[in-house]
């Protein structure tokens, strides 16, 4: 960070009550790697000159200069475009089964209840966990599907974004990048059906929405590459008009969560007739700005639609996994162009790697075969990976992806002295990385041009650990 910018983060930082600083400011000028890979392939003696948090110059073939900061291996940082940073604190749980059956829709209430025990202090606490989380695991920017917006009577806070500058304050004090997206949420289920009380922190009318939305703005301000944009929940959480109202209030990205679940699809064909995703297309002018989280149950004019707009789909495979939602016919969709990226939503377990294996490998059990997203005599991990970075960079609206001019300086080495790294290299030692590594792979990562995560772990994991850990207690226990 730099200048004003610096200033302004631990302005936001120190006006929400935290203890302590955020991430020092540890600003590189130069690297230098033996290998990287650039957005037309893996190149040697790659010299990468920083300037204001972005990528300045970009040299092959160049001599380290006695100052740069060396590196062996390094790729650029992957963006996470679905997160609900709270939900980390609830992480397993959930995993004891109900006498009537397991699903997602019992698995929101138990969800619900945790939301209930949540103020300020314990969301930025939280957050702040989290995204240290997803540094050490290689996501540089998280696209924070933000909901939790009132008090626990459902009354906003005197400040109305109080809930949403606790994200501001986790992400500035944390260092990673942040697309911040204000869920509106209004009804519990398709046809404008009134909201539960469980559903209480989450309400707006499209006037107080405006409202947050400005505040949020003023919030990110001092985020130097933050991206403001928006996510009407779902169709079951908006009418049609609303959504029509929704999508003029910013100029960035809009996230929806969609067909997630068969029983979503079901609703809304009793509703109007129509599935979610064909319903969506037929109504609303959906782009390249549009995320479609999940979209898991889609059919092949769905598929159509969505390649042919040019949105996003925010595969979320850990979670999708762990909720038994059903997996989205992937192959199809990229076997055409298909845009995708990965989140870690419910954030039951934040790993990059993990995200990218599993999106292949529920593929592979489907359809019971090898290596079948990537095109022929391509390596999977270096197809999943790159296509992921470029969908993401979409998604969040952070502009250019990659180690290229331009690019925000998000960058990480991976330990080539790894086990499972070893005498590996170039797309040999991605596919390591994603199928065959687990933790310690990532060894440093650079946000912005700010080294955060030195040797796998991150700069300011010790005083985040210690403040999650007491709100954890106080919640669970207290």
């Amino acid at each position: 960070m730099h200048g004003a910018g610096l200033c302004g983060l631990i302005c936001i930082y120190n006006r929400v009550g935290n203890q302590g600083c955020p991430v020092a400011d540890q600003t590189v000028q130069a690297l230098w790697a033996a290998r990287a890979l650039l957005p037309d392939g893996w190149a040697s003696d790659v010299r990468i000159n920083l300037a204001y948090g972005r990528i300045a110059a970009v040299q092959t073939g160049a001599a380290p200069a006695t100052t740069d900061t060396r590196a062996e291996v390094l790729l650029p940082g992957l963006g996470n475009l679905h997160s609900h940073a709270f939900q980390r604190g609830m992480a397993g749980l959930t995993e004891v089964g109900g006498r009537s059956g397991d699903s997602f829709w019992s698995w929101r209430e138990l969800m619900y209840r945790f939301v209930d025990r949540l103020d300020p202090d314990s969301l930025q606490a939280i957050a702040e966990q989290a995204y240290v989380e997803m540094l050490e695991a290689g996501f540089t920017r998280v696209g924070e599907f933000h909901y939790l917006h009132h008090s626990v009577s459902g009354a906003p806070y005197a400040q109305p974004a109080e809930m949403a500058e606790r994200i501001v304050a986790a992400a500035a004090g944390t260092g990673i990048g942040l697309t911040l997206l204000p869920v509106f949420y209004a009804h519990s289920d398709f046809g404008g059906a009134p909201p539960n009380p469980a559903q209480r922190r989450l309400i707006h009318d499209i006037d107080g929405f405006a409202r947050l939305l400005s505040d949020c703005a003023r919030s990110l301000a001092a985020l130097p590459d933050a991206v403001l944009g928006l996510a009407p929940h779902s169709l079951r959480a908006v009418t049609p008009a609303q959504l029509a109202a929704l999508a003029p209030l910013v100029d960035g990205p809009i996230h929806i969560h969609i067909a997630e679940q068969q029983r979503e699809v079901e609703a809304c064909l009793a509703w109007s007739g129509q599935r979610p995703v064909q319903w969506l297309y037929a109504n609303a002018p959906v782009d390249a700005r549009w995320c479609l989280v999940h979209a898991t149950h889609v059919e092949a004019g769905e598929l159509d639609a969505i390649i042919s707009s040019g949105a996003v789909v925010g595969l979320c495979p850990i979670t999708e996994a762990n909720l038994g939602d059903g997996l989205f016919p992937m192959q199809a969709f990229a076997s055409r162009g298909g845009r995708f990226g990965v989140g870690s939503d419910s954030n039951v377990l934040i790993d990059a790697a993990e995200e990218l294996r599993l999106l292949e490998y529920g593929q592979r059990l489907q359809l019971r075969a090898r290596n079948v997203l990537a095109p022929a005599d391509t390596s999977s991990g270096r197809w999943l990976y790159s296509s992921a970075l470029a969908g993401a960079a979409q998604a969040l609206g952070s502009g250019q992806p990659g180690i290229c001019v331009g690019a925000s300086a998000d960058l990480l080495e991976l330990d080539h002295t790894h086990p499972a790294l070893l005498a590996r290299t170039d797309d040999a030692l991605l596919d390591s990385w994603l199928f065959a590594a687990r933790a310690g792979a990532v060894r440093h990562v650079w946000r912005a041009g700010q080294w955060v995560v030195r040797d796998g772990r991150h700069v300011a994991r010790e005083r985040v650990a210690a403040r999650f850990a007491a709100v954890m207690q106080t919640l669970l226990h207290g």
